[in-house]
């Protein structure tokens, strides 16, 4: 439910065109298949996840369900394709932590390094204030010095490493944890 602070907000993620004709918007359920296709890439590639199961638009259309309204999710479209997207779910699922979003961000692989991240980055910054999130927070592998770079330039800052977080292919990996604090939400906040 809406806190009513956001009752009367617009949604700024919907509809924000950039000057390349880069479309950042909403995330909407048909968008579930390319949204899966840009992560089963991302999946493959093995530089951003320690995923290694592919997902069928039936897995992101659960995830987009099971989120909406509460956590921020957004496409990159351009020329009637999805070329991006970015979202975030619970952090934990304690209540104290329910303005706090774990967030993951996706490019197509032949759009990576052209400004598609920074804008769905932006989406996704905006649409969890809207939303009334105060923290965004991820786990970055040390060697995705793109993402890292990314993040920094958004505001957010790398707090620690969790060593050895995970095994990927049999390799255990370290990842970077970074964190924006949405500053408008910090004094706004009743739980």
């Amino acid at each position: 439910m809406k806190q009513p602070s956001q009752q009367n907000r617009p949604n700024r993620a919907r509809k924000r065109p950039n000057a390349s004709g880069i479309l950042i918007r909403t995330a909407a359920l048909d968008d579930a298949r390319s949204i899966a296709e840009i992560y089963n890439q991302g999946i493959e590639d093995r530089v951003a996840t320690f995923e290694t199961k592919l997902r069928s638009a039936e897995d992101q259309q659960a995830w987009l369900r099971s989120n909406a309204g509460r956590y921020p999710a957004v496409v990159a479209h351009f020329d009637g394709e999805i070329i991006g997207w970015a979202g975030a779910g619970p952090y934990r699922h304690r209540e104290c932590y329910r303005g706090i979003g774990e967030f993951s961000m996706y490019v197509r692989r032949d759009w990576r390094g052209r400004g598609v991240g920074d804008l769905l980055v932006a989406g996704l910054i905006s649409e969890a204030e809207r939303l009334g999130l105060w923290k965004l927070l991820s786990r970055i592998f040390p060697f995705n010095e793109a993402s890292r770079a990314l993040c920094r330039k958004h505001g957010f800052r790398e707090v620690g490493v969790y060593e050895k977080h995970a095994r990927l292919d049999g390799e255990w990996l370290d990842v970077v944890i970074v964190e924006r604090l949405i500053s408008s939400k910090l004094n706004a906040v009743s739980l």
